[in-house]
């Protein structure tokens, strides 16, 4: 069971991997969602973490609906990724409908090659999650992120359950949103081959002077406070998976 951490900072990444985690899902932008993150964090993150590395390519925040120069972009931030020692990445494309876009997905996946492509939560704005699976699996991922559908992984148990039993191997199924070491047995319960998580807790930037009445975000997290992964939520989720796994 490899518990995956997103984190947005090196400070992150480092603490995911001292509390145990096995794999990170590299991401900028947190205000949107997660972003492709920036070359100089790549590489500096690569150069200081021992866990498989995988980056997001996602050029904007928004829909999964790309035109041709968003394309472009994602094709050379997937060079860069590459370059600066990405083990894998984390993408996903669809059409106007909600389905997965299988050509659009399939060829920026082949353009990653050799790394591995993990399919993102854009799997749960699809109509059919029974479908989107086959898609995905059709456009060369090795593994889907997803929730089952629902606000929360654990919410979405039922549909991760019915996702791991369509797969049959030929996918790996990871559980991502609301994922914590309290719901790991539920998750576990479902079949599901990895749990995704960021772990995130909020302390105060060292800015002390900000106008009242001005803000970049306009909305939490804000200039005030910065975001990072809580080593101690990692290991008691990695540490209660252990136990879960020890007992069967």
């Amino acid at each position: 069971m490899i518990i995956e951490v997103c984190a947005y900072s090196l400070e992150s990444c480092l603490n995911a991997q001292l509390a145990g985690a096995g794999r990170i899902e590299l991401c900028g932008g947190l205000g949107e969602g997660g972003t492709t993150p920036s070359a100089g964090l790549i590489a500096l993150v690569r150069e200081q973490l021992r866990l498989p590395l995988y980056v997001m390519i996602r050029p904007r925040g928004g829909d999964f609906v790309y035109d041709k120069h968003e394309l472009e972009v994602m094709r050379r931030d997937i060079d860069t990724a590459r370059r600066l020692g990405a083990d894998g990445l984390v993408l996903g494309v669809l059409k106007p409908d909600g389905r997965v876009d299988v050509p659009g997905t399939r060829e920026l996946i082949k353009r990653a090659a050799p790394l591995g492509v993990t399919f993102h939560r854009a799997f749960d704005l699809t109509p059919d999650p029974l479908e989107a699976l086959e898609m995905a699996l059709d456009s060369g991922a090795e593994r889907i992120l997803t929730s089952g559908q629902k606000p929360t992984a654990p919410q979405g148990r039922k549909v991760l359950a019915q996702l791991v039993e369509q797969a049959d191997g030929r996918i790996e199924i990871m559980a991502g949103g609301g994922v914590h070491a309290e719901n790991a047995p539920l998750l576990l319960s479902a079949g599901v081959h990895a749990l995704h998580l960021t772990g995130k807790a909020f302390r105060p930037g060292r800015q002390t002077y900000f106008p009242a009445d001005i803000s970049m975000a306009g909305e939490v997290p804000d200039e005030r406070s910065i975001l990072y992964t809580d080593p101690l939520r990692i290991k008691s989720l990695v540490e209660a998976v252990k136990r879960i796994e020890s007992e069967r």
